[in-house]
């Protein structure tokens, strides 16, 4: 059985803050505003509730996805979240309803995650600096030239994220 490689990811905020970790998602660069949610499960209405358009969410708990996804569970019809973060990924589901994995759902809707991240660090470094802009990538991992990008990215106020 062959081994799929493993993709680096990392995470820049717009303080310069920097993290590492391995891409579970789509490989991407996509920029918002970071943000936290500290749910044990919920994952699947967590992506598709409208209310976090425009950001990349940062689960706190340790392990995400292990019950897969449904069609029952959405809160909209797609996926609203720009980017998605966590400790560590499930690879399998477990849960009768689900009918695919958190990856596979990934790939379908193109979502650019990573996996590998200590989010509670994350997690507590957000609640001290405040808001900010982030851009998660798995093409570019230049320190500087991300933060140029994240910089010259659209704050999340005065968007219309409705539309």
């Amino acid at each position: 059985m062959r081994r799929k490689s493993v993709s680096k990811a990392v995470l820049l905020l717009e303080d310069g803050t920097y993290f590492e970790g391995v891409s579970c998602g789509v490989n991407g660069e996509v920029t918002g505003e970071i943000v936290f949610n500290t749910s044990m499960t919920g994952y699947q209405e967590i992506l598709t509730d409208p209310s976090y358009k425009g950001q990349i969410v940062t689960m706190t708990y340790s392990e995400i996805g292990n019950y897969g996804v449904n069609l029952d569970d959405f809160e909209s019809q797609k996926p609203q979240v720009e980017g998605f973060v966590v400790k560590e990924m499930s690879k399998i589901k477990s849960n009768w309803r689900g009918t695919k994995t958190l990856k596979e759902y990934f790939e379908e809707y193109k979502i650019v995650a990573m996996e590998g991240v200590d989010t509670r660090k994350l997690t507590r470094h957000i609640r001290k600096a405040g808001a900010m802009r982030a851009i998660l990538s798995t093409r570019d991992f230049s320190k500087g030239s991300l933060l140029k990008k994240v910089k010259n990215s659209p704050p999340i106020i005065g968007r219309d994220l409705v539309k």
